[in-house]
């Protein structure tokens, strides 16, 4: 029986959710294989399995229980934020000749980075959102900003997988605390201009008959956006399918499907959108996107009639080839 290792928890405020998405994974995951979780924290690595928590030997990438050695296979990698979703953990998988299912080193770290990735898409004439770029929180004026965005505008950290650090900032007087926010939460922030729409999510995935878009997911939230109240507090209403007519689900599905294959992604990836008039802007592409009962993936899954289980087992035949 082949081992797999999900690394989940990592660094980032999400360390919670990557918990949950890991479980959710874990007890849905195809019987054929055993799956153990592999906690990130910066402390050291354990695993976690049935009825007992060890160190994990991040030399040999294996662990000891009773004086038994096991050594993982594959990995799937479930970190929201660093040092999973950034590409991080990839790379040493790559160095240490792991295969896993996930995205490669280079497609994570240019899909993690909100500003970078957006500039990708832009020059392939995807449309996103006017912003800019801060590497210091003094890089542009209160006047510079609103000059060049107008208000309202979002400010985020850019290099974050996390749904902290966010603000919608409607006054002049705001920026400043919204961008010291940031800054707690990331190195580098973006400043984005308003985007007037509906919000609406698609995810997608390759099996063995190609590029599979699921159904999309509406998101009307309670808050000013989708934060982490919204996403995780039950702070909004996700709706799948997506109230939209064929013809914009039809243009967001193979925008969706266009995007992953330029980022050249593997496995589920989620893929964020703001519709305005009958025009998809691309806000974020995820690629660790939560997977926990309560996600907007499961719920997309089961729109489409597809089990947690067999959805796994087609992302494993279809990566890995086994």
């Amino acid at each position: 029986m082949k081992n797999f290792g999900i690394f989940c928890g990592g660094y980032s405020s999400e360390f919670e959710i990557s918990i949950k998405s890991a479980d959710t994974i874990i007890k849905h995951f195809p019987i054929e294989f055993r799956i153990f979780k592999i906690i990130v924290d910066r402390e050291n690595w354990r695993v976690e399995y049935e009825n007992f928590s060890v160190n994990f030997d991040l030399n040999t990438f294996s662990y000891e229980f009773e004086g038994e050695l096991t050594k993982i296979d594959f990995g799937i990698v479930y970190i929201h934020g660093n040092p999973g979703e950034n590409g991080k953990i990839q790379a040493l998988l790559d160095l240490k000749g792991i295969p896993y299912v996930n995205s490669g080193v280079l497609s994570s770290a240019l899909s993690f980075d909100k500003w970078y990735c957006n500039q990708f898409l832009k020059s392939f004439k995807i449309p996103v959102a006017n912003s800019l770029f801060l590497r210091t929180i003094d890089e542009f004026s209160n006047e510079q900003i609103i000059d060049e965005l107008g208000l309202p505008v979002f400010v985020k950290p850019s290099d974050s997988g996390s749904s902290y650090g966010i603000s919608k900032v409607k006054q002049k007087s705001e920026l400043q605390d919204a961008l010291i926010k940031s800054f707690k939460e990331g190195g580098t922030t973006v400043i984005e201009s308003f985007l007037d729409g509906i919000e609406v999510t698609c995810g997608v995935y390759r099996n063995k008959n190609g590029l599979q878009a699921l159904p999309l997911t509406e998101i009307a939230s309670e808050n000013e956006f989708f934060d982490y109240d919204a996403k995780y507090n039950g702070k909004s209403q996700e709706i799948t399918p997506a109230r939209v007519t064929d013809e914009i689900k039809n243009k967001v599905q193979n925008r969706s499907k266009y995007i992953y294959e330029l980022l050249q992604l593997k496995s589920i990836a989620r893929i964020d959108f703001m519709i305005v008039g009958d025009e998809p802007y691309v806000i974020e592409v995820n690629t660790t996107p939560g997977f926990s009962a309560a996600s907007i993936v499961p719920q997309m899954l089961a729109c489409q009639g597809i089990s947690i289980q067999q959805f796994w087992k087609e992302i494993i035949e279809t990566e890995l080839g086994i």
